[in-house]
């Protein structure tokens, strides 16, 4: 395995493999870019093609091409070196035999990849009759590996022992239960089946659609895999390994709730369809799309519990700092059986149409209301939390606005009984002052970074950089509030001085990239400054107080000005 991660080192550099993920910008001799892995406005991601590595002065994260890939996509080395292996054209060649042997998860993988191409073997006649009726084509049947499990009690499970499949490894694996004699049952029987993958395209687990006229008439319409070492329902989507390249390249993702909803959207041409497995959508899967985008379409059932159910994922994506919109579908129709009785024309209008969550709740809302009263406190119960898991301080502003404007009362108002609705857990982070918020991350983050590397040249008995002058730099760019606690972190930031001996002892250009460093750490400060302003600003005009409007209107536009100022130099 040696000589393959060499060779895809050797065929991919940092910026091949970054680029697809991320836009890069030039940046001196480095290339830079908002992180992926952390939630920003300002560029702190820094690529070395010299180097060969990234890091965040943000959040502080770095590696090479392989770090990168596992943390991106959620893999472990060998699902990173699968994907990087197939990028660069690479055959994977695992060493066999000897002292080697092969870890639980590899086997578990190997596994599951022998069992889909059990029930892919097997898709019968009958199976492939009710999926194109359901408006499936051959094609996409091939594309998604679907199989098909008959009634044999342990069909499957006698065929794994054959490939020398221990039964620890089939029950570990989630494909069989123990009966009372003591014997394997498999898990799945009478059942259409959908191979669900990671993120690298490797299978992980499978969900069964009862099909047969064999099936018992009480089994559950769909039957997922239990929670094994490989298959975590709550941070996995169905059809994401295939999804992701369509979510990048449309900078959104299209959220349905089964399998052949999923597969009729791809089949209309929407590659960017998810879809969650057995599960409510959670926070983990929204940091998944947040990887590829920071927007979404929520396309559930139209009944009523497909709106409950599109409410509790828009929930969630908000919190993960997601913009969410909701596709309305007709009423009675999921999104499968849309693009089979109307057409992909009708699919793709409804997301085309699609609105904004709050602009869906308050029409939904008014539309059922029988009274401004009763819309009035529909909006209080159910609007307000929705807003409480926004994350950005603006887009919430916009939203108060909107509500105000839809309720015929002031933005003061709204925002009264706002603030008396209580944040969740995960959305407490939301509902701090731009202050608290903005000042952490500029405490923490890139200014620990850049101090961590002054200390490492004071160390030198010759710096690279002035190091008088770049420490002033950096207390004029952060700002009195954070310069003042600089010599505090002296302790803190020694075992950073050699990280960043590490990162940048080989550069060129140290003095070139601390200037960048430096404007990043102003932008970001002058940003923090411009939405405190503009905050106190749009309360004045809300209180008609004309010397506090122009205070703060003079400092929007000051501000406003440095930070194009300080554009125009970067």
């Amino acid at each position: 395995m040696s000589d393959t991660v060499q060779q895809v080192k050797d065929k991919l550099s940092i910026v091949d493999v970054v680029s697809q993920y991320v836009k890069l910008e030039r940046s001196g001799t480095n290339l830079r870019a908002r992180c992926p892995f952390h939630a920003e406005r300002t560029p702190s991601f820094f690529v070395s093609p010299e180097r060969g590595t990234y890091h965040c002065f943000g959040c502080n994260v770095g590696g090479d091409i392989f770090s990168f890939v596992e943390q991106i996509e959620g893999l472990d080395f060998k699902g990173a070196l699968k994907v990087l292996a197939e990028k660069a054209g690479v055959e994977l060649v695992y060493e066999r035999g000897g002292k080697e042997q092969k870890d639980e998860r590899e086997r578990l993988f190997e596994l599951l990849e022998v069992a889909t191409i059990f029930y892919t073997s097997r898709l019968s006649d009958a199976a492939k009759k009710y999926l194109k009726e359901r408006g499936m084509k051959d094609v996409t049947m091939q594309e998604f590996r679907l199989g098909f499990a008959g009634g044999e009690w342990s069909m499957l499970s006698d065929h794994l022992k054959t490939k020398k499949f221990t039964d620890k490894e089939i029950l570990d694996a989630g494909l069989a239960k123990k009966n009372e004699r003591g014997s394997l049952t498999d898990k799945f029987r009478n059942r259409i089946i959908f191979p669900i993958a990671d993120s690298a395209g490797r299978i992980v687990g499978f969900s069964g659609r009862i099909f047969g006229e064999e099936a018992h008439p009480d089994a559950p319409k769909y039957l997922n895999s239990p929670e094994t070492p490989l298959f975590h329902k709550s941070k996995i989507l169905y059809g994401f390994d295939k999804a992701k390249v369509p979510i990048r390249k449309l900078n959104c993702a299209v959220l349905v709730e089964g399998q052949m909803d999923l597969l009729a959207s791809h089949q209309s041409g929407w590659g960017n369809t998810v879809a969650v497995s057995g599960t409510a959508f959670t926070p983990e899967h929204a940091q998944l799309i947040r990887r590829m985008t920071d927007n979404i379409v929520i396309a559930l059932d139209a009944d009523a519990a497909g709106i409950k159910a599109a409410g509790r994922a828009a929930r969630a994506a908000l919190q993960g700092g997601l913009n969410v919109k909701v596709a309305q579908l007709p009423s009675g129709l999921d999104p499968a059986d849309l693009i089979l009785k109307e057409g992909a024309d009708a699919w793709k209008k409804s997301i085309r149409d699609s609105k904004d969550i709050i602009t869906f709740l308050l029409d939904v809302l008014e539309e059922h209301a029988k009274s401004k009263d009763n819309f009035r406190r529909s909006v209080e119960i159910v609007v307000l939390p929705f807003l409480a898991d926004v994350t950005s301080p603006i887009a919430r502003e916009q939203y108060l606005g909107e509500i105000a404007k839809r309720l015929g009362v002031s933005e003061s108002a709204v925002a009264e009984a706002f603030a008396k609705v209580p944040s969740s857990p995960e959305a407490g982070a939301s509902r701090e002052t731009p202050q608290s918020a903005t000042r952490e991350s500029v405490d923490y983050g890139k200014v620990k970074q850049a101090y961590a590397i002054l200390l490492w040249q004071q160390s030198l008995p010759k710096p690279a950089i002035d190091v008088a002058a770049f420490k002033a730099k950096l207390e004029e760019a952060a700002g009195p509030e954070v310069s003042k606690n600089l010599e505090k972190l002296t302790g803190e930031l020694e075992s950073l001085r050699f990280g960043a001996e590490r990162l940048f002892a080989r550069t060129q250009s140290l003095s070139g990239e601390f200037e960048t460093l430096i404007r990043v750490i102003l932008s970001e400060r002058l940003s923090r400054e411009l939405a405190e302003a503009s905050l106190a600003l749009k309360k004045a005009e809300n209180t008609a107080n004309e010397a506090e409007i122009a205070i703060h209107m003079q400092s929007t536009q000051l501000l406003t000005k440095k930070i194009a100022e300080l554009h125009k130099k970067g």
